[in-house]
């Protein structure tokens, strides 16, 4: 199984003069779950090269063992440092996709058209595809072959509002992600703020916030073995 995982460029946290970029623990609880269960993992980024880290995902209350893990995984931060272009990637290449979030993502996966064909191939192929947290936002200007929005219609979840504003971001963010799936008619469900959650619609994955990451990942997993026992 080949996992392509899907990282933000982005470092600047709109005017604000803070730095944003992807959350480590929306990286490495995944990246464990693969790695366990034998797959072979490639990480890009629009710009390749060492993606930025939101320093607050590095704290020591944003901590988790997996993170820990990471940091001290030689082979793991090598890919890190070196991860391939976006424009430059296959979608036949891959089983499947995993998009992790933090803010990042809101500026420029969200525009960027090299995700927007990679997400629609992908899916399009009969392949299964993930995104958390804020990654959900990416599906912005992604649509099905009928030309609409692709979340139209769609169970889905993302980083809510509620949690934005506990974060105190609603005013810095260029969207905010609950109301832009639901603006495309996505249908749009959560839990408690920072309870892992997962929804499944179909091909399509989408995970709550950072405690949803792992649990994403396993979803994932599960539904790979699923699509690939169909067409065995």
């Amino acid at each position: 199984m080949k996992i392509l995982i899907v990282l933000t460029s982005h470092d600047e946290l709109g005017d604000t003069g803070r730095k944003t970029g992807f959350w480590l623990e929306e990286l490495a609880a995944p990246y464990y779950r693969f790695k366990d269960a034998g797959a072979e993992l490639v990480l890009a980024s629009p710009r390749g090269g060492r993606p930025p880290l939101d320093p607050k995902s590095n704290e020591p209350d944003a901590r988790t063992d997996q993170t820990r893990r990471f940091e001290s995984d030689t082979e793991a931060m090598a890919a890190l440092e070196s991860t391939v272009r976006l424009d430059s990637v296959s979608a036949a290449e891959f089983d499947t996709v995993f998009y992790p979030g933090g803010h990042g993502p809101l500026w420029d996966l969200a525009e960027d058209e090299h995700s927007v064909r990679l997400i629609e191939t992908t899916l399009r192929a009969g392949r299964p595809l993930a995104l958390v947290c804020h990654a959900p936002g990416a599906l912005r200007h992604v649509t099905g072959e009928d030309g609409n929005p692709l979340v139209r219609g769609r169970r889905v979840t993302g980083f809510t509002n509620s949690e934005e504003a506990a974060v105190g971001l609603t005013d810095v963010v260029p969207f905010l992600v609950e109301d832009q799936l639901e603006e495309l008619g996505g249908v749009f469900s959560k839990v408690g703020d920072w309870e892992p959650y997962v929804v499944r619609d179909g091909l399509l994955l989408t995970g709550q916030n950072p405690a949803s990451s792992g649990p994403a990942a396993e979803a994932l997993l599960d539904l790979v073995a699923e699509v690939d026992g169909e067409r065995a």
